[in-house]
Formats: structure tokens, sequence, C-alpha cells
């Protein structure tokens, strides 16, 4: 029932019960980027965690008792504490946890690194969009161009810092926040989107050797056999590959 690659619960399934002493519990989806930089966080600080995979298709009725908006990444801990939206689970982390700390000390290169994320919050959608296009067999070269215009603002960012994360020389939250989306460019249909931008490209390099990126990377072919079931509303697509 836990564990990165256990099938995930749906509708009918019982609730799982409290979590144990001295663990945290992560409600995820294995193929959705939101829960991945949860997952990104609770390996980098090196977490002891547990991991329930949800059915986002066939949704059981006791995850809108733990998140309202029936979403995951949730954490929960042994108290029965209940924390939700991707952002907010991984401050708690990094905060609640010893360890390294993923977010700046410093006040302002804090604010820094989530007004980025705050730019960043606009190209997911436009991704999904793009893929949802070339699916469709649409003309997406407008959406592609948006896309690629935001992510040359990203690439300034970079060349400016002069480093090669966005928070310095070693991952920091803001790298772990955005990644996913970069991880899956080839699956959103938008491989060469970063033939013109060498920082970017030195940051994906530099990202992928990583120890929690390579723990949690999920290659564009198995997104794929994801996102084929997902669009068709199969409720086996979250448990794809198993």
């Amino acid at each position: 029932m836990a564990g990165e690659r256990a099938r995930s619960l749906g509708k009918g399934s019982p609730a799982p019960g409290p979590v144990p002493e001295g663990l945290i519990r992560v409600y995820s989806m294995r193929f959705c980027p939101f829960a991945e930089r949860t997952r990104l966080v609770l390996k980098a600080k090196g977490i002891k965690h547990e991991i329930i995979n949800v059915n986002l298709k066939n949704k059981p009725d006791w995850l809108f008792k733990k998140n309202p908006f029936g979403l995951v990444p949730i954490l929960e801990t042994s108290k029965g504490q209940l924390i939700y939206e991707s952002p907010i689970t991984c401050e708690y982390l990094d905060e609640a946890y010893p360890g390294k700390k993923l977010l700046p000390a410093d006040p302002y290169e804090r604010a820094y690194q989530k007004m980025l994320l705050e730019r960043f919050s606009k190209l997911p959608p436009l991704a999904f969009k793009h893929l949802l296009a070339v699916k469709n067999g649409e003309d997406s070269s407008v959406l592609k161009a948006e896309f690629n215009e935001k992510l040359g603002e990203f690439e300034e960012i970079l060349a400016g810092r002069k480093t090669v994360f966005y928070g310095g020389d070693s991952v920091s939250m803001i790298d772990y926040m955005i990644w996913p989306w970069f991880e899956r460019l080839e699956f959103f249909q938008l491989p060469d989107c970063l033939q013109h931008t060498p920082k970017l490209r030195q940051w994906v390099e530099a990202m992928k050797k990583d120890p929690a990126v390579k723990a949690t990377m999920t290659d564009a072919q198995t997104l794929k056999g994801f996102f084929e079931l997902y669009t068709k509303n199969n409720p086996e697509a979250c448990d794809y590959g198993l």
C-alpha cells in the first residue's frame, strides 16, 4: 500500500491509518510534477517518509478530508497535522527538519526565490496547452513561441546571476520547484526549446547529476504511456507501468 511504486488508492479504499512516529507521510501520484516537488525535497533533506499514491482519476472520498481541493501533494505528520499545496509543503519540510537548508537565510534572497517561482508559474499551463494542441493535431506554433519567450527570461536571469543554479553554486529550493517541468520537456513536445539557451542547458545537465533528481526522474516514454490513459479518463492511468 505504501511506497513509491505502490499501486494508488482510489474510490472505496479505506483511509490509511495514523502515520507512524518518526515518519512523515506524503500523499502523491507517481507522475504529478507538483507532488514531485515535495518528493524532491524529502529526498534532498534525507527525511524519513512514506509515500501513499492516490488515484487522481478515481479519487477516494477521504482525500477531500485531507485536502479540500482533492489534490496532491499532501503531507501528514504523526500528530495528524495536514499540509497541502506544493510550495507550502516544501517550505514546511525545510523549516521543520534539520540538515541542509534549501531556502536562503537572507530575507531578500528568500523573497527573490518566491518571486521567481511566481514568474515560473505561467510556464506549466503553457506547456500543457502545447501538449494538448500537438496531440489534437492543432497549430501549436503560437503557444511554442510564447513558451520559448518566457523560457528566455529564465535564461537571462541565470546569465545575470553568473551561477550554475538559480540560488547560487549549489541546488536550492527554487531549482527543485521548477525542475519537474524541465524533466518533462520531451513529454510536452518541446525538446528543442533549450536550443538557444546555453545557461539553461548547463543548468539542466547539472540538475541531472543531483541525487534527489536522479531518485525521482521518470522517462518520457513512461510519461507518454500515462498521459495516453489519463486523457481517456482511464482509472488505470495513475498505475501505468506497475
